[in-house]
């Protein structure tokens, strides 16, 4: 299977013509363009959005086949919730977005893809989900399709298919021999332990969650209490709850040195200020952390440093704002700012978020 992308850019491309957004001008600056999302499959398939001879689904366009689903030259090309599902005469298999914001979900009993394009911008976690369906495997090649304005940047955007381990394809490039996908990233080291910092309200969590969009196994790790009794608290809990994709697993637990030393999937540890807040109740270290704390601290860290899972760890950047003006609220923030430091030196990437930015801090 051959495919060309003729276009990788949103359906009006990237900048859009006439908008005036950060993320379009400043693309434009670069000199960066990108035309609307089209793919040809061995010159024969046509794929992408806007109207086109070959009937439509969810915006998209397919020629050489039919909405309903048909063959061309031997190829067929059916319509799917969300999509288009391609199957070459030699038995590739290509799935596509039928346009911006549509996630193509392939009927049950589906046999694995060769390429796969998604509009991970609009919903990332679909290609969670697809690799736990085992349709999208080690040798799919995946790419991004429909990329615009909905990214900062395309620096932004290539980190985050970085991260996903996808594709980042332009206009003009194309795939080919297909079941090669494992070769995309040779010699790409996984990253190992991500530790992601910032301010109340700051964009962390959802920044950590869209690291681990693309992954088929995630534990999200709760620290925090579940706000039985305080109604504010426990409803801050039910809205990250309903943000997670539905197939992911909740452990809530401070035991987090256990969980590392055990988990081989992929962690999201929300958060270390909380799990911080929980143990210092549990040595009786508000007035005295003692060598308890600094026992499960390190406990914790050598935990982190040795773990054979991929994770993800949450932790608040207390030492921006003022003094506390209590004992407790001092110590808290001494205590945390230096936890913070040993894990990120145990780290192979850190991040900080300020006001939904994020600023990669490099290792030294």
């Amino acid at each position: 299977m051959h495919v060309l992308v003729e276009g990788s850019g949103g359906s009006s491309g990237w900048p859009q013509p006439g908008c005036r957004c950060a993320s379009c001008l400043r693309t434009a600056a670069d000199g960066s363009m990108r035309r609307r999302s089209t793919i040809v499959v061995d010159g024969v398939v046509r794929l992408g959005a806007g109207t086109a001879e070959g009937g439509t689904a969810e915006g998209g366009t397919a020629e050489g086949g039919t909405a309903e689903g048909g063959d061309a030259a031997g190829y067929r090309v059916g319509a799917i919730a969300g999509g288009w599902d391609v199957t070459a005469p030699d038995g590739g298999r290509l799935l596509y977005p039928g346009g911006p914001g549509a996630v193509p979900v392939p009927p049950e009993g589906a046999a694995p893809y060769d390429v796969a394009f998604l509009d991970l911008l609009g919903d990332p976690t679909q290609l969670g989900l697809l690799r736990a369906r085992g349709l999208i495997t080690a040798g799919t090649v995946t790419a991004v399709a429909f990329a615009d304005h909905r990214v900062p940047s395309e620096r932004e955007l290539t980190r985050r298919c970085g991260f996903w381990q996808v594709r980042l394809m332009g206009d003009g490039d194309a795939v080919t021999g297909a079941r090669s996908a494992q070769n995309v990233f040779k010699g790409f080291t996984r990253t190992r332990r991500v530790l992601v910092l910032g301010g109340a309200r700051s964009g962390k969590s959802e920044r950590a969650e869209l690291r681990l969009a693309g992954e088929p196994d995630v534990t999200y790790v709760a620290t925090a209490s579940d706000g039985a009794g305080d109604p504010e608290w426990a409803a801050r809990v039910a809205a990250h709850r309903a943000r997670r994709p539905a197939w992911w697993r909740t452990a809530e637990t401070t035991e987090l040195a256990g969980v590392l030393a055990t988990a081989r999937g992929a962690l999201l540890i929300d958060g270390i200020g909380t799990w911080l807040a929980a143990v210092l109740g549990q040595c009786g270290g508000w007035d005295d952390p003692g060598e308890r704390l600094a026992g499960m601290i390190a406990e914790l860290v050598g935990a982190w440093r040795q773990t054979s899972a991929y994770v993800v760890a949450v932790s608040d950047e207390t030492g921006l704002g003022v003094v506390p003006a209590t004992p407790a609220g001092r110590l808290f923030r001494d205590e945390l700012g230096r936890l913070n430091q040993a894990l990120a030196a145990e780290s192979d990437e850190a991040e900080l978020v300020v006001a939904g930015r994020v600023l990669p801090l490099d290792a030294w």
